[in-house]
């Protein structure tokens, strides 16, 4: 069996990092499939504590707070605040991604088309990049769809929460899969 020459493929937990785009007060209650998209977001902030994988988390300016639901999960972790749609255009969201010197990027938030879309397809040129499917979500799921279309077509990995976790565990018997499992059941 051939093996990929770049090993973007499989997540490898030392070099990634959370991205949690603008789940925010005033945007969420808009969101289609809003309760399933923050359940799973709340879940991978969840699972990063579990096994230690930093998280940034971004806040589009005028659309209120971080939701409760994952403020409460990222107590120690201070919003980065942005008024650009792609978080590269921040360069307190660039400089940060760098300071943790991760080169893999796993995406969820909204809004998919916006937001998620341009800071994934520009990151795909420096970062390997990875977008949580069942973690991300516009105002329509017509909007949703052709942003994970575009996303997949440019290269970027489609992914799921559940997928993620099992990839970072690796294996079963451990005690951060004993951990988790709350989180897969």
């Amino acid at each position: 069996m051939k093996k990929p020459e770049d090993k973007k493929y499989l997540i490898e937990r030392k070099d990634c990092l959370i991205v949690l785009i603008d789940f925010q007060e005033r945007l969420m209650p808009v969101i289609y499939n809003k309760e399933n998209v923050l359940k799973n977001a709340v879940r991978l902030t969840q699972f990063s504590k579990i096994v230690n994988i930093p998280v940034i988390i971004t806040e589009q300016e005028r659309l209120g707070e971080t939701v409760p639901e994952l403020k409460n999960e990222l107590k120690d972790i201070k919003a980065i605040n942005k008024i650009h749609f792609n978080c590269f255009e921040s360069a307190v969201f660039t400089d940060t991604v760098k300071q943790h010197k991760r080169h893999t990027l796993i995406i969820a938030g909204v809004e998919a088309h916006i937001c998620v879309a341009q800071t994934a397809l520009w990151g795909i040129s420096n970062y390997n990049v990875h977008v949580i499917e069942d973690a991300i979500s516009s105002r329509t799921e017509a909007n949703c769809k052709a942003a994970i279309e575009r996303m997949r077509q440019a290269g970027i990995i489609i992914s799921t929460t559940e997928m993620f976790i099992y990839e970072i565990l690796k294996k079963a018997g451990t005690e951060e899969f004993k951990a988790s499992l709350h989180l897969v059941k």
